[in-house]
């Protein structure tokens, strides 16, 4: 995928069912005036003598400018690890203190943070919670109820639309991706997170050389479903003259085939959707990645601009193909469309991110779309941006000078995938998008752990030292995408982990290629990018750099194994 930017010339589940698939749980109790705070404690991921854990604060009473949680183990549970806030602990009791980048904690404002932890015998949840000395989970006597630690209610299976699909949900786990990742070395510790499916191709509704359709992957998540609730990721991604800035991901159809795109791709997969049999799944669809912010950066007059991009905002099929996605599978009461808008290092200057609303404005709102038709907008499909970049913010200053004007950050307005996930969200909502418009961030590769990461800021001797020393994307240039060398897994797949932010999800499935790094003769109509060459030097629009690629690379999309290990060794929360 092209990941180009136009810079500034100028309950807890360990395991839930047999699929072994991640509970995502909203914070119990949010939006409920009579419960002061609320507490969402769930452990992700749970082995004989240790666990991680995930935490989202809720708070339901007046704004905090700082805030302090509390609890007590009834065992012999230590806290090893953290990450996202200060956490302390003194025999059973347990005290998280707010980062400095995450003091503000607005009345209706949600925070999470993580941890890994040991334990013996039994791992048991915390019974009471305090956040700045009042008690959490537990009504005030104003006369409504609720609360809890865990995850809950939804929509029954009923069909009807939440207002976060992923909140107290089970998340579909792909059987094909499962056992790729599990039949690798260590494999096995995340085979069991929920991924996406992606549907690049007319042949992916029926299925490829003998693999899973739509219906088949429908069928299972009805089983892994059981009695609750359950979300399935589906990618739609096969628009005429898809990826028009980039090689590696273009697709099968020709620039003016929209009526091939409308008939043969849009709708079967909505009269499979409109199925009554999948009425009581939660179907979360990514609505053609790269398309819309490539109109804005790559379609017109600059050294970024390509002649591919030129014919499709010259043709509107871009605009008519989303459009109608839009529309048609926004009719389907289960269906929850999310549109792409790239990520902060592509569209995160003000020239881009005024046009870009404009942009997603436009399409929801002509040739049939409503925005009522879309749920909410995901960033950093497939992509590498950190959801936070703790060391660097991008109102610091280092001798005078503002680390805008870093040679990394390159006068953008923001440094990380959630501010711009949040700034853009704000922009949305002015624009006439409903204001319970929700977020997702793909954090499936943004973790970059390993022994490269930053522990702290980089020195004071310039800007670009700072920023360079303290950044813990350790990409050569923001702009690149393909393969990235270094990166690693991101936080897992959890939901309301922030506000307005619907879910961290992991859309690109880790271990699935971006592209060759060489040309390779193949029939699913993907080129060869130079972006994926380990040797290229670069264009302009990577500033010119070294385009950061893995080697040996197969074609975008299938298994990519040093990829897979390299993910897992640098993974950030670290794997047990």
């Amino acid at each position: 995928m092209s990941r180009t930017h136009l810079s500034l010339f100028a309950a807890l589940a360990v395991l839930a069912g047999s699929s072994g698939a991640a509970l995502l749980a909203a914070p119990a109790g949010a939006a409920t005036s009579s419960i002061p705070c609320s507490v969402d404690y769930k452990v992700q991921n749970q082995w004989d003598t240790g666990f991680t854990a995930a935490v989202t604060i809720t708070n339901n009473a007046a704004a905090k400018s700082s805030w302090s949680l509390k609890w007590s183990y009834a065992g012999n549970q230590q806290v090893t690890s953290g990450w996202n806030a200060q956490i302390t602990q003194s025999g059973a009791a347990v005290t998280v203190a707010n980062e400095s980048y995450n003091n503000t904690l607005a009345s209706g404002g949600s925070v999470s943070f993580g941890f890994n932890g040991t334990y013996t015998g039994t791992n048991a949840l915390p019974a009471t919670f305090t956040l700045d000395g009042v008690t959490c989970n537990v009504d005030d006597g104003s006369g409504s109820s609720g609360g809890g630690t865990g995850g809950g209610g939804g929509d029954g299976g009923t069909g009807n639309r939440v207002d976060n699909p992923y909140a107290g949900t089970k998340g579909y786990v792909d059987p094909e991706w499962s056992a790729k990742a599990a039949a690798e070395p260590g494999g096995s510790r995340i085979a069991n997170q929920s991924t996406a499916v992606w549907l690049d191709r007319i042949a992916a509704i029926d299925g490829v050389n003998g693999g899973m359709g739509l219906r088949a992957h429908l069928d299972e998540a009805l089983k892994q479903k059981g009695s609750g609730n359950l979300v399935i990721q589906l990618v739609i991604y096969d628009l005429p003259g898809r990826d028009c800035a980039a090689l590696a991901s273009n697709g099968e159809l020709g620039p003016n085939d929209l009526d091939k795109y409308k008939s043969q791709y849009i709708d079967p997969i909505a009269t499979i959707l409109a199925d009554p049999k999948y009425a009581g799944l939660r179907i979360a669809t990514v609505i053609e990645p790269d398309s819309l912010p490539n109109l804005v950066t790559n379609a017109g007059g600059t050294n970024t601009t390509t002649d591919a991009c030129v014919i499709m905002k010259s043709n509107g099929n871009y605009e008519k193909g989303v459009s109608y996605a839009l529309g048609k599978l926004g009719t389907i009461p289960n269906v929850y469309n999310y549109l792409d808008a790239g990520h902060h290092g592509w569209l995160g200057w003000d020239t881009n991110l005024g046009p870009s609303v404009q942009e997603f404005a436009k399409v929801a709102t002509s040739n049939g779309a409503s925005v009522n038709d879309v749920a909410g907008f995901i960033v950093n499909t497939a992509n590498y941006g950190p959801v936070t970049e703790p060391n660097v913010k991008v109102t610091d200053t280092v001798n005078g000078q503002t680390v805008r004007q870093s040679k990394w950050v390159d006068w953008n307005q923001y440094v990380d995938e959630q501010s711009y996930a949040l700034g853009l969200r704000d922009k949305l909502i002015a624009a006439g998008f409903d204001s319970g418009l929700g977020m997702l961030i793909d954090t499936s590769r943004d973790g970059w752990g390993g022994t490269a990461r930053p522990t702290g800021p980089g020195p004071l001797t310039s800007v670009d030292a700072y920023v360079n020393g303290g950044r813990i994307d350790r990409r050569v240039h923001v702009g690149n995408w393909c393969n990235q060398s270094g990166a690693g897994l991101g936080q897992r797949p959890t939901a309301a982990p922030a506000a307005g932010v619907d879910a961290y999800v992991w859309v690109k499935p880790p271990g699935q290629s971006d592209g060759s790094s060489t040309a390779i003769p193949n029939d699913e109509g993907k080129g060869f990018d130079r972006m994926c060459d380990p040797t290229y030097g670069g264009n302009a629009r990577n500033g010119n750099n070294p385009s950061g690629a893995l080697p040996n690379a197969p074609l975008a999309g299938h298994w990519f194994s040093a990829q897979f290990q390299q993910l897992m060794q640098n993974a950030y929360p670290p794997l047990p």
